[in-house]
């Protein structure tokens, strides 16, 4: 073990390391916050003013961290918030936290890596350990991020150290916070990889190294396809029960009885968040440079797309049933957040239930407990504070995501008719109830 590995290891049994994470976002701000608790000292770089600007307030802008566990962190004295990338200069080991969008026709944006890590590259102390946990496609650390640190005339192993860890945080999850989620660490070299193992030692309860970076990179990339296809499937078999005259959620509820070989999944009206819209997509085009094009993926992906049109075209059959257009019709939505109990936003597909009612003529409202406004392209709306009155104003109320705390049986007793996309009515107002 040559003196590098030596010295840094020693810093971490002592605690003597400095750690800067590039992005806080949903990824860096708790990954930040937990080596901080550790009373390792943590700078996090961040450029959104908006974000510096609740931290200094002592306010979090994530719903996994609350106000009090931030300002307890605070107050420890072990984090500080920066736009200025200078502030890494005496870091030992940088996280890069970035997002990676999806840019034109599902391809890859990684702009943000590039960014982040030239911005790093002027300022990286001599023998740093640099991880890359933005999701991207397999060969990304050694193609793309490792030349940008060469351009600058710096050596793997000499001057530096390069890895990727996929991260694998899941919002509003309270029974998997980030230590008790097993951390996957891949290194441009062995060295590189020892050294990520005893950093996300101090923070993680287990740590799984494995051979590459490459096959890091795929870890993630195979764990969110998995969870697109199945997904998919279990999409496009709701379609086909409804067809049939099959309860879906019976049939998934009695398959999950299973204990080995059933894995039960349940449909909605698409997926949202930062992982499962765009990441196996980043592996879909990277396929694509190798002459291999993946069915699964790209049939998966469509089938979840068509999810918001498909509930429009039920609720359009369910209102004719009662001799009512969609068009004009007014309609509810319950819940614009992409997951339960999780304020955010990103791709969900509640909105583009939204959008494609509107685009058919349909008058909408919303009523979200954690969104109480809400801006798009050409509207702003203002989540419904609900009564019986205005449950009754509506033509048809959907349940596109549902919250802990709400009582939608009670909630939605007098309303004309409700499509349950979450299967929150069992067996409740059974008459008036249209299911996924």
């Amino acid at each position: 073990m040559d003196k590098v590995i030596q010295d840094l290891g020693r810093k971490i049994k002592n605690r003597q390391l400095k750690i800067a994470v590039v992005g806080l976002g949903y990824v860096g701000f708790p990954l930040a916050l937990e080596f901080a608790g550790k009373n390792i000292p943590v700078t996090g770089i961040e450029i959104d003013r908006d974000r510096l600007k609740s931290i200094i307030n002592r306010v979090s802008y994530i719903s996994d961290i609350s106000n009090k566990e931030l300002r307890g962190i605070l107050s420890g004295g072990y984090f500080r918030a920066s736009a200025d990338f200078s502030d890494i200069k005496d870091a030992d080991v940088i996280l890069v936290c970035v997002p990676t969008p999806l840019k034109g026709k599902n391809l890859p944006d990684i702009s943000f890596i590039k960014n982040a890590v030239k911005a790093a590259a002027l300022h990286i102390k001599k023998g740093a350990l640099v991880i890359l946990e933005s999701t991207t496609y397999p060969g990304t650390t050694e193609e793309e991020i490792l030349p940008i640190f060469q351009a600058r005339g710096l050596v793997h192993e000499k001057d530096f150290y390069l890895c990727f860890s996929p991260e694998r945080i899941d919002p509003g999850n309270k029974k998997f916070p980030v230590h008790k989620i097993p951390k996957v660490v891949g290194g441009l070299s062995p060295k590189a990889t020892r050294l990520a193992c005893l950093v996300y030692g101090i923070i993680i309860n287990r740590v799984v190294p494995v051979s590459s970076a490459r096959c890091a990179e795929t870890v993630k990339l195979l764990e969110n396809t998995f969870r697109l296809i199945n997904i998919g499937l279990i999409d496009e078999l709701s379609m086909m029960a409804h067809k049939m005259k099959i309860d879906i959620w019976e049939v998934v509820q009695a398959a999950g009885t299973k204990p080995f070989g059933f894995m039960p999944f349940y449909p909605g009206p698409g997926v949202g968040g930062h992982c499962i819209p765009k990441d196996p997509l980043y592996l879909h085009w990277k396929a694509k440079s190798f002459g291999f094009h993946s069915r699964f993926i790209s049939l998966a992906s469509n089938i979840i797309n068509y999810m918001p049109e498909y509930i429009v075209k039920r609720i359009e059959d369910a209102l004719a049933r009662s001799n009512k257009k969609i068009k004009n019709s007014r309609i509810l939505i319950m819940g614009v957040t992409y997951k339960k109990d999780v304020k955010d936003l990103r791709k969900s597909p509640s909105i583009d239930v939204l959008n494609s009612l509107r685009r058919h003529g349909a008058s909408v409202a919303y009523s979200d407990p954690l969104i109480p406004f809400l801006k798009l392209k050409d509207i702003d709306l203002k989540s419904e504070a609900l009564s019986d009155k205005k449950i009754r104003a509506f033509d048809c109320v959907l349940i596109a995501t549902d919250h802990s705390g709400v009582d939608y049986a009670g909630l939605l007793k007098n309303a004309k008719l409700i499509f349950d996309s979450r299967n929150v009515f069992r067996g409740a107002h059974k008459e008036k109830v249209e299911r996924l």
